[in-house]
């Protein structure tokens, strides 16, 4: 944090010098390792190991917050006799089919309500779609909320009782086995933690992408919010789980999203089979007799159709729902390349703030990816590897890319810095604050705002006219914003008022989402923003000093949602609505008035008592209790067991990297079972145990950020005070590796993978400990990722080294674990450097089915099946892979050097569309 977020980490500093203890857990010393009370070395890719221990400690010892525990969470419910644990499947949950790598999740519903599980097909497809990263801060929609109980959580089936059986094997022992962690630093990690639990503490726990970068990083954070529900940390002041963003507006391409499955507001992109008109969308959404505001699901729909269409919305034409795009699968960025590599599916691409080339993983297939394009648009501050790919990609040197001949046209359009327009920053708190413009930009510099308006308007004058049906989605937007200046800036409050939203009867702005309606009377951009221009007043533009103010500072910016500081702070109170202490009072029903009250906006419907019961047949947030925190679950309870919503399992479970040099000691299940792979030849991955070769990349390699750089450097590569305090690539790796490998201080070396081999300086530091994983030392190598063939330092891409492994649950790719060989010296150039990558391919028997097998046990007794078989059995992803006589072909895949082609590709970069 201190790396990465400086200025945040200000808030630590402070914490910890009026007396909280900061605990910092991270593969490298870093920092932040510095600066807090302990520092934990951990092997990469075995946080759940960790926190599965913590967890079996507080359910063992009945450390738990007992009465917050039985109260908010679903722990006293009961779940269906069909259910099977991985205590009892040996790593899997039942439910699974190896042929097409899904759950069908029937059996993990509550007793009585299985008919709510999805079958096989319907969890593909809603791998393919990502709908799991739809829910935003909301739990899966269920049709019921009356569930079967045992308050006194003895009886066998409940989630208790699941639970304790669930992390009975995560035990101390298991996390030095398998974290490297002594047993004395895991007791003073577990004792910190739940010590300063309960009652009057609370314990806050920060991530980064260090968890959500894996092929399990979902269920990273699931153990997280497990752990921090059993200690009673949610929704309470100084607890919670803070997930620190990479880039400072990236909660904001959330919640207005710039992913493809999301609309404002964590509303789901329609699906071209699921959803035929609006009432259907609704009802998925809102599910049939579910509790929570996701109950009013017609409001923000309608009222963001409104805002989309205006008076053209209409009652009698869906408010112009069809005019909506729809998705049928899975159009990730990943998705998406390995579509380029094939060709005939995307020509065109845009770019706008992103560098693939360098930030994305796997960047060999982004580079092949993107030039097999028609065109291409670039939109970005400095002319990156991304605009620049077809004539200094390492592909180049290699002859895989021939510039004369590579097909992709390339338009490069310069964008304005931050410093450059207006506008709000949305940030990991939630919190949006507005940016004056300092400067106005320099020559054809424009913001995204412009480039979108003006694009808009051109197509819009274009098609001034037309009377073909498929031009009315454009030509029915509301598309009049004000511009002013030399340029024609639009205006950003105007687009920020139409995001707050109005009431149309009026004309007035609304003051929050409760006053949206489901008739077309409202209009709002993003339903949880709405009140962010309440008054009339630019909400996120104040700036009244926290000095000056209470200690949530609620008139620094605005949270969204109302203004809330903290999410569903109901819970920071009793059943009976009184403060669990007063040491951390938050907000209290206050009999006398007859409302919540408190130090922040309360999250709960201000009204309801707290003995409030709803009645029978309620739904929406008329079905919640008086006891019911966690406003937008369906059942108004928090999760330790999720019977939906979560793709590879009701429960976390630790599950080794994709590319591992250990076996797991939990289970017999090496990885992920339902793990999203890609089978193509660019993403061979290499063997895990018990398939053979995994000790020809006997080592762990993990990326990071450096406080002077940012992400894919072209915001710091191409600046020279950042350029010079940082100027080169290097790898960090211990005393006791560079001895092993004849490494020296400064010198070089380079690191090999199946897909590329990366070269740095090498600096050795005890910042890398050396740690004993299953009785043998295991080497971890650093690198950090900024650098890139631009800029006034420049370097190979570390990101060539990853393979292509997603969550199947939200298609973010494993970047932090992987394994390598480590050499000295310089790396080969060109074609040299291919034919070391097919050596290691040879040695290490890797092929496109190598490190794939779904279910590891049926690799170790195949029943008939061979490997080549089981990993291309179902569906493995996008690429086509290869039939089983064609696999030999693969298992070592040559590089013919031959200018204009790359024949490991089977396509042709250059070239006619014939040759295409």
């Amino acid at each position: 944090m201190a790396e990465c977020h400086p200025v945040g980490f200000q808030w630590v500093m402070e914490a910890k010098a009026r007396g909280a203890k900061v605990i910092h857990i991270d593969p490298r010393f870093t920092r932040t390792s510095a600066l807090a009370d302990t520092y934990v070395p951990i092997r990469s890719g075995s946080d759940i190991v960790l926190l599965g221990a913590v967890i079996n400690r507080v359910l063992s010892q009945g450390r738990e917050f007992a009465e917050y525990v039985r109260a908010y969470t679903n722990a006293s419910w009961i779940v269906s006799e069909d259910y099977a644990d991985t205590e009892d499947l040996d790593g899997l949950f039942s439910g699974f089919d190896s042929e097409t790598r899904t759950y069908d999740t029937t059996s993990w519903q509550y007793e009585g309500h299985e008919g709510g599980g999805d079958e096989e097909e319907e969890t593909d497809r809603t791998r393919e779609s990502e709908e799991g990263q739809q829910l935003g801060s909301a739990g899966a929609a269920l049709e019921h909320h009356e569930v079967r109980r045992d308050e006194t959580l003895e009886h066998p089936r409940c989630v208790w009782q699941i639970l304790k059986r669930h992390f009975a094997r995560y035990t101390p022992e298991m996390v030095q086995e398998m974290c490297g962690i002594p047993r004395d630093l895991f007791e003073e990690v577990a004792e910190a933690w739940i010590s300063n639990s309960g009652r009057e503490r609370t314990t806050a726990l920060v991530y980064s992408v260090g968890w959500t970068q894996r092929g399990t990083g979902v269920q990273y954070i699931r153990t997280g919010a497990i752990l921090q529900l059993l200690l009673g940390n949610m929704g309470r002041p100084g607890g919670g789980i803070m997930a620190l963003r990479g880039h400072a507006s990236i909660q904001g391409s959330t919640d207005i999203p710039t992913l493809y499955n999301l609309l404002p507001g964590y509303l789901p992109m329609p699906h071209a089979h699921k959803h035929p008109d609006l009432a259907t969308y609704i009802d998925t959404i809102k599910g049939e007799g579910q509790k929570g505001f996701w109950g009013n699901a017609d409001a923000y729909a309608v009222s963001l159709l409104k805002a989309y269409y205006g008076d053209a919305a209409t009652a009698e034409n869906d408010y112009c729902f069809d005019h909506l795009p729809r998705i049928d699968g899975d159009h990730g960025t990943y998705a998406q390349v390995m579509d380029m590599i094939e060709g005939g599916k995307i020509f065109g691409y845009f770019l706008l703030g992103q560098n693939p080339a360098v930030g994305s993983a796997n960047g060999r297939a982004q580079r092949i990816g993107l030039a097999n394009l028609d065109w291409l648009v670039v939109r970005d501050l400095m002319m990156i590897e991304s605009a620049t790919f077809w004539k200094d990609a390492p592909e180049v040197e290699t002859g895989e890319i021939v510039p004369e001949e590579c097909r992709t046209e390339v338009f490069f359009l310069p964008a304005a810095s931050h410093t450059e327009k207006e506008g709000t920053f949305t940030q990991t708190q939630r919190l949006l604050q507005w940016r004056e413009k300092a400067v106005d930009p320099r020559d054809d510099c424009r913001s995204e705002l412009w480039f979108f308006y003006h694009l808009g308007r051109r197509m819009r004058e274009r098609l001034a006219g037309s009377d073909d049906p498929r031009d009315r989605a454009l030509l029915d937007l509301t598309w009049d914003y004000p511009v002013h200046g030399p340029t024609q800036e639009p205006d950003a409050e105007t687009v920020l008022k139409e995001i707050n939203g109005y009431d149309l009867t009026s004309g007035e702005l609304l003051p929050g989402f409760t006053g949206m309606r489901a008739d077309g009377t409202t209009s709002g951009g993003c339903w949880i923003y709405a009140g962010v221009f309440a008054d009339g007043v630019n909400q996120a533009a104040r700036r009244k000093p926290g000095r000056e103010q209470g200690l949530h500072a609620p008139e620094w910016g605005w949270a969204w949602p109302m203004n809330r500081r903290i999410l569903y702070n109901r819970a920071s109170a009793d059943p009976e609505g009184k403060p669990w202490s007063e040491r951390k009072a938050l907000v209290w029903w206050d009999e006398e008035q007859g409302r919540w009250v408190g130090d922040d906006v309360p999250d709960f419907q201000v009204t309801k008592p707290p003995s409030y019961r709803p009645e029978p047949g309620s739904s929406g947030a008329d079905a919640l209790a008086g006891d019911d925190p966690f406003i937008m679950q369906a059942d108004g309870k928090a999760w330790l067991f999720a019977p939906k919503g979560v793709l590879d399992g009701p429960l976390p479970a630790h599950y080794e990297p994709g590319e591992s040099p250990f076996r797991n000691s939990l289970y017999g299940q090496q990885q992920n079972p339902a793990r999203q792979m890609y089978t193509h030849h660019l993403n061979e991955m290499h063997p895990s145990p018990p398939e053979p070769g995994s000790e020809v990349f006997p080592y762990v390699w993990t990326t990071s950020r450096l406080t002077e750089h940012h992400t894919a450097g072209a915001m710091s590569r191409y600046l020279p005070y950042l350029a010079e305090l940082q100027p080169a690539l290097f790898m960090e790796v211990s005393p006791e590796l560079a001895a092993e490998r004849g490494l020296r201080h400064m010198e070089w070396a380079h690191v090999i993978t199946a897909r590329a081999v990366v070269e740095a300086r090498v600096m050795v530091t005890d910042r890398l400990a050396p740690l004993r994983i299953q009785d043998r030392v295991v080497h971890q190598i650093w690198l950090p990722f900024h650098w890139g063939p631009g800029g006034l330092t420049s370097g190979d891409v570390v990101n060539d080294l990853p393979h292509l492994t997603l969550d199947p649950n939200v298609h973010i790719q494993e970047f932090k674990a992987g394994t390598c060989d480590l050499r000295p010296g310089r790396r080969p150039r060109g074609r040299d450097m291919l034919a070391l990558v097919d050596e290691y391919r040879r040695k290490g028997h890797v092929s496109m089915a190598t490190g794939t097998v779904a279910v590891t046990d049926e690799y170790l007794h195949p029943a008939g099946k061979d490997r080549e078989e089981q990993a291309q059995g179902g569906r493995t992803g996008i690429g086509t892979g290869a039939a089983p006589e064609d696999v030999d072909e693969f298992t070592s895949v040559e590089h013919h050097w031959e200018r204009g082609t790359a024949q490991d590709q089977k396509t042709p970069v250059g070239g006619d569309e014939g040759e295409r």
